[in-house]
């Protein structure tokens, strides 16, 4: 019989309906039931397409033995990471803090007011090596409550007390020069750990695993954008992100037959991934293949660009505009039958390939390097999961297979687009791995800033889809998110969606991707009311998540009774933190808006202030925040194009802005019609602005002055290059 979560819209907790574990969501009914039963709480937190928490599930949830133990001494509780980040932090942190590493499925124990006094993340379920196995942990857990509950509430009090003391901590004031020396530091302090710890052999920073962390390449682009790409330091810059983009692209990591990136590498060559794909992933990757593309010149990172967004549009797109949260690692092996396993989607025997392909089958394992008995070996295959099965990945570039196999590039070229197309062909008649139809407001603004960018960036003779069709896609889930997520009324935006709006308001980093997001999308196709819409959500946000003490954003609400800490996230890891992402939405609105004395500029600093232990210390742990911090030391610049921004004579300016990397610009529009009004209300001198004799004209500001206005692209190429 299914138990509480069977009533919930997360597909995480519907994966647990079935489980002979008495499961309850978070909420009021578990903690009252804590507090009557005087029993431990036992948390679980994980996300529906985590290849680990489908392990536990499958080991520990779904073992009537070990749910007996489960549900008699403890109130089993279920949390999905992506609804309740918040949730997840406060507990992420405490096991981070006891054990020195986290990870999902989370597992963590508290007392029925909700203080952790025990945690970890995956549990085997018997004992192995000298440690406790699942249900011999939960007998000593369950034992102790009983017979020393003072001592358990004692360790959950003081851990509190801990991380109470270590997040409060209030932000020491700085002066603006002070800044200037702190950050310039921070720049260059950030810059030397991505230069020493580089794999010069296979990219990446550090050894295996390895993660496509892409607020490391933002950083380096910023590199190269400040000092020039040509300079030494900025030629290095673009070198270790394009090298590391290169190889990801190359490895197994990257989908080569359906578009996309995988979750992670286990290895340090990017070649054996754990194979969920995340839209937060594919959002940002999208965005550092387009800046590789504007700092090299190179087409072949615009086409991996449009790989992943092809795969979006494709497979994480809802009919009516939003995109859908992720895809599963794992999934059947075969029809009708029982068994899963990770990758079965992805993997090719040599056999299946032969029987596929055909004639074609030696240009398939010759580019992708394909071997009879498989490609991966038991170092990158401890448990023997792809035993005779192959990865795809590039061994080489395309005119080294066609050299290698005595084919012109044009045949070699057509000769791939033929394989891949084949090979989709056969892998949809495959069961398909499972896919989190939830729509997140946070990874939605990642990935309207990922179709924006591509709309500026990458034109129809590139990609065969044009910039409108990107912007559209970018627009309409701009409007789905509005039309489904937000509440006019209050001005507030909720969490999730599936098959209707959750019941969760939005946290901290749903306002601080979704402003980034709109400001790009305005940027892309100035529409007026995106920018508006920005400045609408960036006052909520402050108004819900803003540390008047110590500066920088709370991730939740003061008023979630539930949380028995509010904490601030200090680090840039697979998605920015909300206060990272915030101090830059702030710079910006202050360049694109103005604001009343200074107030978004002043926030900003504040916000950079409030963790500037973080990113003096460790700059290299806040990435997009030394970002953000570059922006605030830099001298405000704007780009106003006059005209109408449909037509050509205008995007035809507006095309030239984003041929390379460059200062960072306010992009705006004097349209002569409603946002030229309205934002002539804000910044007077705009108001004046007009084409000259009935062509689109550019004005390039800076310094409080501005320069001859242009109307012609090779002028606008000109005078930008003058003013870097």
């Amino acid at each position: 019989m299914p138990n509480s979560l069977a009533a919930e819209k997360s597909p995480y907790l519907r994966q647990h309906a079935d489980n002979p574990v008495d499961w309850m969501p978070w909420g009021e009914a578990a903690f009252a039931k804590a507090r009557t039963e005087q029993k431990p709480i036992f948390l679980s937190i994980g996300y529906s397409t985590c290849h680990w928490c489908h392990v536990m599930a499958h080991e520990s949830f779904e073992n009537p033995a070990i749910a007996a133990l489960l549900n008699r001494h403890f109130v089993p509780v279920k949390v999905d990471r992506e609804e309740r980040p918040d949730v997840d932090k406060v507990y992420m942190s405490y096991v981070q803090a006891m054990t020195g590493h986290g990870g999902w499925p989370l597992s963590a124990w508290l007392t029925p007011d909700l203080k952790p006094f025990f945690g970890g993340t995956y549990f085997p379920p018997e004992d192995r090596h000298g440690r406790a196995g699942f249900p011999s942990l939960l007998q000593v857990i369950a034992r102790g409550w009983e017979t020393e509950r003072d001592k358990l509430v004692a360790e959950g009090d003081r851990v509190l007390g801990t991380l109470r003391e270590y997040h409060g901590r209030p932000a020491a004031a700085a002066e603006p020069s002070d800044l200037v020396l702190a950050g310039g530091a921070a720049f260059e302090k950030c810059f030397q750990h991505f230069y020493e710890s580089f794999d010069a052999q296979w990219g990446g920073f550090g050894g295996a695993p390895k993660f496509p962390r892409a607020t490391n390449f933002n950083f380096l682009f910023r590199v190269a954008a400040v000092q020039g790409v040509q300079s030494e330091v900025g030629a290095e810059a673009v070198k270790l992100a394009t090298a590391t983009l290169r190889a990801m692209a190359q490895g197994g990591l990257h989908d080569h037959v359906g578009g996309g990136f995988h979750r992670y590498s286990v290895d340090e060559q990017w070649f054996v991934p754990h194979f969920e794909k995340m839209l937060y992933d594919q959002a940002q990757l999208a965005v550092s293949y387009l800046e590789a593309r504007q700092a090299t010149g190179n087409p072949t990172f615009g086409w991996v660009a449009h790989d992943i967004l092809d795969y979006v549009s494709r497979d994480l797109t809802h009919p009516a505009g939003g995109f859908y949260t992720a895809e599963d690692a794992d999934s059947l092996v075969s029809h009708g039958g029982k068994e899963h396993a990770e990758g079965a989607f992805y993997v090719w025997s040599a056999g299946e390939l032969q029987a596929l392909l055909g004639a074609d089958y030696d240009f398939c394992a010759a580019h992708f390097g394909v071997l009879a008995e498989g490609n991966v070996g038991p170092a990158q295959d401890p448990h023997g999961e792809f035993r005779g099965k192959n990865i795809l990945r590039s061994r080489a570039s395309l005119g080294d297979t066609a050299a290698k196999l005595n084919l012109t590039p044009e045949a070699a070229e057509a000769k791939l687009l033929a394989v891949i197309a084949r090979l989709r062909q056969a892998r949809a008649d495959r069961p398909r791995p499972g896919l989190d139809n939830k729509i997140l407001t946070a990874n939605n603004g990642l990935m309207i800033s990922a179709f924006a960018k591509a709309a500026q960036v990458l034109d129809s003779v590139e990609t065969g889809t044009g910039a409108v069709g990107y912007l559209q896609m970018a627009t309409r889930a701009a409007e789905f998110i509005r039309g489904e997520l937000y509440d006019e009324n209050r001005g507030v935006l909720f969490r999730s969606w599936l098959e209707g709006r959750g019941t969760t308001e939005g946290f901290a980093e749903d306002y601080a991707c979704l402003v980034q997001g709109l400001l790009d999308l305005y940027e892309a196709g100035f529409d007026v009311r995106w920018l508006q819409w920005a400045v609408q959500l960036q006052a909520t946000m402050d108004r819900e998540f803003w540390d008047e003490a110590g500066g920088g954003y709370f991730n939740s609400r003061a008023d979630d009774k539930s949380l028995v800490l509010r904490l601030k996230e200090d680090y840039d890891g697979a998605e920015p933190a909300p206060s990272s992402l915030a101090a830059m939405n702030l710079l910006r609105l202050e360049a694109m808006v103005g604001g009343d004395q200074g107030v978004y500029r002043t926030r900003a600093l504040q916000t950079i202030e409030g963790l500037r232990s973080q990113w003096e210390r460790a700059p290299q742990a806040l990435p997009q925040m030394v970002c953000a911090i570059e922006l605030a030391l830099a001298s405000p610049r704007h780009v106003v194009l006059a005209g109408d921004p449909v037509r050509e004579d205008f995007r035809a300016l507006a095309k030239v802005l984003h041929e390379g990397l460059g200062p960072r610009q306010a992009l705006l529009a004097a349209d002569g019609a409603v946002g030229q009004a309205w934002l002539a209300e804000r910044l007077p001198w705009v108001a004046p602005m007009q084409p000259l004799d009935g062509r689109a004209t550019a004005y390039v500001c800076q310094h409080q002055s501005c320069q001859a206005p242009v109307d012609a692209p090779d002028k606008l190429r000109s005078l930008l290059m003058m003013n870097r």
